[in-house]
C-alpha cells in the first residue's frame, strides 16, 4: 500500500530534551527563548487541544506497525508521558488459513498501516507522537486528529478479542476445487458459495450427468 522505502531508521532519532523541559517566563526585556522556533501543535491549523483521555489512530508505514509501536513506547519513556500518553496498540486478530487442505492459524493486522494511541491531547503528547519516526500524521478531519467515538473504539476492542478466528481460504467463487474427503472424495467441481462463519463451502459436482450441490468443511476440499 505504501512505499516502505522511506522508513526511517528509529535508532538515528535523538528526540530533542530540551523542548520538554519546563521553561520559565522571560522578563520584558528577556531575549527571546531559543526554543521558541520548534514545531507546535499551535501552528497547526484547526488543531484543538483536548485533555480528555481518548484513543486516537495515527498511520504508519505498511508493514512496520510493530517497529513504530516500539519507538512510540520508547519516547514515552525516555521523555516522561507516562501520564499523558498511556497506551499504543497493533489492532490484530486470529486468522484461520486453509491451504491445500491444512489448517494454520495466524495473527494478522486488522488495520495495515494504522496504529491506536490512548492519549490526552496537548502540545507536549502531539510533538511527541508525531515526530516519531515512521509516524506519517494523526487521522482526523483536516489537520485536526479526531478521536475515535466510544463504540468505534468498543467495536475495534470486540473484534480483536473475539474467539472466534476468521477463516480464509485459498479459493474464490467460481473457481475449480478437488474434493479431498467424503463420499464425493476426488471428485472436480466449482466453488457456487463460501460460508466463512461456518467454515463451509458449497461445491457444484456434476453427478450422473447433472450439477448436483454438496456441502463441505473447507479442509475437505482444495484447489485445483
Amino acid at each position: 500500500m505504501f512505499d516502505d522505502s522511506d522508513e526511517r531508521d528509529d535508532q538515528d532519532y535523538d528526540p530533542d530534551p530540551v523542548y520538554l523541559e519546563e521553561k520559565a517566563k522571560p522578563g520584558k526585556d528577556a531575549p527571546p527563548d531559543e526554543d521558541d522556533n520548534l514545531p507546535s501543535i499551535l501552528d497547526e491549523p484547526g488543531i484543538k487541544l483536548d485533555n480528555e483521555k481518548q484513543w486516537y489512530v495515527i498511520h504508519c508505514y505498511s508493514g512496520y506497525e510493530n517497529k513504530v509501536r516500539h519507538s512510540i513506547e520508547q519516547r514515552i519513556e525516555t521523555m516522561g508521558m507516562r501520564d499523558k500518553i498511556f497506551d499504543v496498540i497493533v489492532p490484530t486478530e486470529e486468522e484461520i488459513e486453509v491451504k491445500e487442505g491444512k489448517r494454520r492459524t495466524v495473527e494478522r493486522r486488522v488495520f495495515p498501516g494504522y496504529i491506536l494511541v490512548q492519549m490526552k491531547m496537548d502540545e507536549d503528547s502531539w510533538y511527541v507522537v508525531r515526530n516519531t519516526p515512521g509516524v506519517t500524521g494523526f487521522v482526523g478531519m483536516g489537520n485536526e486528529p479526531t478521536p475515535l467515538r466510544a463504540e468505534e473504539v468498543k467495536a475495534i476492542f470486540d473484534r480483536m478479542e473475539s474467539t472466534t478466528p476468521v477463516v480464509k481460504v485459498s479459493y474464490k467463487v467460481g473457481q475449480k476445487v478437488r474434493i479431498i474427503d467424503g463420499p464425493f472424495n476426488d471428485f472436480i467441481g466449482t466453488v457456487a458459495a463460501i460460508d466463512p462463519d461456518k467454515s463451509k463451502v458449497r461445491v457444484m459436482v456434476n453427478f450422473f450427468g447433472r450439477d448436483t450441490p454438496v456441502e463441505l468443511d473447507f479442509l475437505e476440499v482444495e484447489k485445483v
